[in-house]
């Protein structure tokens, strides 16, 4: 057995009729956890090694509560809190950080994104959807599809209602963790596996995929799509807003550099440096062709957007009379970069 994991994390959860796993909820995951912890879990756990997500009864977590007193009390505590539940228990061991093959796995690589253990697009989530099933959130805990019916009509026979709230294969991120220094207008708008940086504010239309988010300090009125990362705001105070869409997924990484500006209605699909502002109603893919001009609005060259990746302090636009989109260096971003570097 080796000595070494990627993750470890003892969770509750729920599972359908079937026995089959319908979510998994992790208090504290860990991330590279000590050999010593490891030691003490295996023989209880019967792990030997490889990836496993491991069913353990409430007099198995007594057992490692006890054998975890003198290595990680924070996990002996939780664990003796997980010896009172009536919920299924499941141990997710991770040697490495390959795709997911279990439910329990998934759920705790989303878990490890939104602790803010790891940042977005670092994990392997490969064929993750296929092992979210798809649920029904109630205000009774996530309930299989097939079994909704009849829990509804339970639900009313006891005088009851029972209300559903999302049918999707994510939950909100704010039913199984809030990270600290952060405001959420509406929790709903924020998937487990975002990645949600102190500081930042998501406002009511504001929307957070999975494996995507902010470093913080920012705001964030409008959709940040999976493989998009929002980096911090100025230190001038003027923050990183997003008002209109960030557009990623699969192996495309759209990263946002400090100080940015996207305007109401605007998006982007290209990554942008430091201090870029792309104006409202203005939407930026790898492929528009651009304008780029010089200090005095005079045309230089036209190229694709994606030749314009990852520079600062640009400022997108589109010409009102041609209707051209067109590129020029943000001044006022720079002299405000220069006065800062210079006043330090």
């Amino acid at each position: 057995m080796s000595n070494s994991l990627f993750s470890l994390a003892f969770g509750v959860g729920t599972q359908n009729r079937d026995g089959a796993w319908l979510e998994v909820f992790y208090a504290q995951p860990l991330l590279n956890p000590s050999a010593d912890l490891l030691n003490a879990v295996a023989p209880v756990l019967q792990y030997s090694e490889g990836n496993q997500a491991i069913a353990f009864t409430p007099s198995q977590a007594r057992t490692l509560a006890d054998a975890l007193k003198g290595v990680d009390a924070t996990q002996a505590a939780l664990l003796t809190r997980l010896a009172e539940s009536t919920k299924p228990l499941v141990a997710t061991l991770l040697a490495t950080d390959a795709a997911p093959t279990s439910t329990p796995e998934a759920y705790l690589k989303l878990h490890l994104l939104s602790h803010r253990l790891v940042k977005p697009h670092s994990l392997n989530l490969s064929g993750i959807f296929a092992l979210l099933p798809n649920v029904a959130w109630t205000n009774q805990g996530a309930i299989d599809l097939s079994e909704l019916p009849a829990e509804q009509l339970e639900a009313r026979l006891r005088g009851k209602l029972l209300e559903v709230f999302s049918v999707d294969k994510f939950p909100k991120m704010t039913d199984y963790v809030v990270p600290a220094g952060v405001r959420i207008a509406d929790s709903a708008r924020v998937r487990l596996g975002a990645y949600i940086g102190e500081g930042t504010t998501v406002m009511h239309e504001g929307f957070v995929n999975f494996n995507a988010g902010t470093a913080g300090p920012g705001m964030i009125e409008g959709r940040v799509s999976a493989g998009v990362f929002v980096g911090k705001g100025s230190d001038l105070g003027g923050g990183c807003s997003t008002m209109g869409t960030l557009s990623g997924g699969g192996n495309i990484v759209i990263s946002v550099g400090e100080g940015c500006l996207i305007g109401a209605n605007a998006g982007i699909g290209i990554p942008l440096g430091d201090r870029c502002t792309v104006e409202s109603g203005l939407y930026v893919t790898a492929g528009t062709k651009v304008v780029v001009l010089d200090d005095q609005n005079q045309r230089v060259q036209v190229v694709k957007a994606r030749e314009l990746a990852g520079q600062s302090d640009l400022l997108f636009r589109r010409n009102s009379q041609t209707g051209a989109v067109e590129c020029k260096t943000n001044k006022t971003a720079i002299e405000l970069n220069e006065a800062l570097h210079a006043h330090n």
